[in-house]
């Protein structure tokens, strides 16, 4: 799908055709878009379509004729039935007076732009622009990274009580999206140290603050993923110690219950062997088989009490 904006008076308006000063916003487009894309602007239409492919990496590609800029954005998918996180990469493509995005998906990143929520915002300014685009992705991983932390919370809260393996998968789960913000905040951050870098991309005094602010906005949000990866891990190994521990406790009642009830069955067996009844204590006393219970009963509170003694029970 193909759509292009301008702005005029403050406000975005979407227009029919290609003209200066506007935003050409292309999310999953076809084969036919991206030709008439690349013919219009004598763009390259392996340029155009490098971010619909997931694997792309991040990267600056400046020519005499345009400008290139790649990098990863956060993203929703569903996996194992939940809902998680991942990243994919947002194609800026500047040129001439003509600012083109392309995306696989309808991107939260640029939907507040064409929502008109972006203060201060502007086709015309397209560096600005750019950066007000990165703005808005750092601040889209910080909040994703708030909702992770929150989902961590969740989890720890019940520790103690009802824990189950499915715990740990989610916080596996957990784990495998920080993994993916933090591979591609990386890389975004050389992305960005190249922007500040190169002398080819006109940057006005206000464009180059507003860069300083996604320089730091972006370093923060990888502190902020470096920190949950390390509290979920211990949080992990928090939630599989104490999985281990209940795994034990409950081994350590059997074995005292198993200890308990050894006593009758061997006093039983051997009273119940082929031999002289002559032989066996008690056989010919009155009341001789209540006695044998008796006695095995007192056996067997000794021996729970000695299990108790050592916390065994």
């Amino acid at each position: 799908m193909m759509r292009r904006y301008v702005t005029e008076k403050n406000l975005l308006r979407e227009v029919t055709d290609f003209r200066p000063g506007a935003w050409v916003n292309l999310v999953n487009p076809s084969l036919e878009e991206c030709l008439l894309v690349a013919r219009e602007f004598q763009v390259d239409i392996a340029d155009i379509r490098a971010a619909l492919d997931d694997e792309e990496s991040s990267r600056v590609d400046v020519s005499n004729d345009y400008t290139l800029i790649l990098f990863d954005i956060p993203s929703i998918e569903y996996r194992h039935k939940r809902e998680a996180y991942t990243t994919i990469p947002l194609g800026l493509i500047f040129a001439g007076d003509t600012l083109i995005s392309v995306c696989a998906e309808d991107t939260p990143v640029l939907k507040s732009f064409a929502d008109n929520m972006v203060k201060e915002f502007s086709t015309k300014k397209q560096i600005r622009f750019i950066y007000q685009i990165f703005l808005r992705t750092c601040v889209l991983y910080q909040s994703y990274l708030r909702i992770v932390d929150r989902r961590r919370k969740e989890i720890e809260e019940h520790i103690g009580g009802d824990t189950e393996d499915v715990d740990l998968i989610d916080l596996h789960e957990l784990e495998s999206n920080l993994v993916y913000f933090d591979t591609s905040l990386r890389a975004n951050k050389m992305v960005l140290e190249r922007l500040v870098r190169y002398s080819k991309i006109k940057k006005y005094p206000e464009d180059q603050e507003l860069l300083e602010d996604v320089v730091v906005e972006n370093q923060q949000a990888i502190e902020m993923t470096q920190i949950y990866r390390d509290i979920i891990k211990g949080t992990r190994e928090l939630l599989s110690s104490v999985i281990d521990n209940r795994l034990n406790t409950a081994m350590k009642y059997l074995a005292s219950i198993t200890i308990v009830m050894a006593i009758p069955t061997i006093i039983s067996g051997i009273y119940g062997m082929n031999v002289d009844e002559k032989w066996m204590p008690l056989a010919n006393t009155p009341f001789g088989f209540g006695i044998i219970c008796l006695i095995t009963l007192g056996l067997c509170l000794i021996v729970i009490r000695i299990l108790r003694k050592r916390k065994m029970l």
